[in-house]
């Protein structure tokens, strides 16, 4: 009796507080032929029906907000199977002009040859150049800039690019990857210098002849849990 009258006033105490809808929207980059790009697709429902927006949708009452990310990410483009990582919450009063949405972020970045592009081509979405977005829905751009800076400060700390490059690669070839991700030229030297000093790549007989007279070495990762063992931070300029 008493357990039935504690839940009856908790109920009376939660209807004193407002409702909210919770969303999920996903700031999907892509990496292909030594560009950062990003995918969008057309707003299915009023507001704002058709215009370009992230990734997103509301959360169901029997499933977490990574779930909802991995099931929204699904039904919108076919693409599965990708890490997401939680990024941050939006919430603004009138960030959704439609009712008061809280939006849980996520972040992802992948290769984008990897993935079935006419999959997602079917369901309308498409990768845009980080360079050329179109105008976003709501306050979409600053969940995008605010997910970019999370790559940014992760390929800062960590040495990126196993998942991102070729097996066999150049320096060259992973200089482009990360000026791709920070939207800024690296010192080819500079870069080649603090790149091996972690101790983290191998270099192979094998050079590729395209890129210079004399060829460039390619490179691999090594084997093993690296990032735990190196104590060093990666930070550039």
């Amino acid at each position: 009796m008493e357990g039935e009258k504690a839940i009856s006033l908790l109920a009376e105490l939660y209807k004193q507080y407002p409702k909210h809808y919770v969303a999920v929207d996903c700031s999907i980059f892509g990496y292909e032929d030594g560009e950062l790009k990003l995918l969008l697709y057309p707003r299915g429902f009023e507001p704002a029906q058709g215009k370009w927006s992230l990734m997103g949708g509301f959360v169901q009452e029997n499933e977490s907000m990574e779930e909802a990310a991995r099931r929204v990410l699904l039904q919108t483009t076919g693409l599965k199977d990708i890490f997401l990582e939680q990024a941050t919450a939006f919430s603004k009063p009138d960030r959704d002009p439609g009712a008061r949405v809280i939006s849980m972020t996520f972040v992802a970045l992948i290769r984008i040859d990897i993935h079935d592009k006419d999959l997602v081509r079917e369901s309308g979405a498409h990768w845009w150049p980080v360079t050329k977005l179109p105008a976003l829905i709501f306050d979409h751009s600053e969940i995008v800039t605010n997910g970019l800076a999370l790559l940014q400060q992760k390929a800062s700390i960590d040495l990126i690019g196993k998942e991102l490059l070729p097996d066999m690669f150049t320096l060259m070839q992973l200089r482009n990857l990360y000026e791709a991700i920070f939207q800024k030229t690296f010192d080819p030297g500079n870069f080649r210098k603090k790149v091996l000093s972690l101790d983290i790549l191998e270099r192979l007989s094998v050079k590729n002849t395209k890129e210079s007279k004399k060829g460039a070495f390619y490179y691999k990762f090594k084997s093993g849990d690296y990032g735990l063992r190196s104590e060093r931070i990666v930070k550039f300029p």
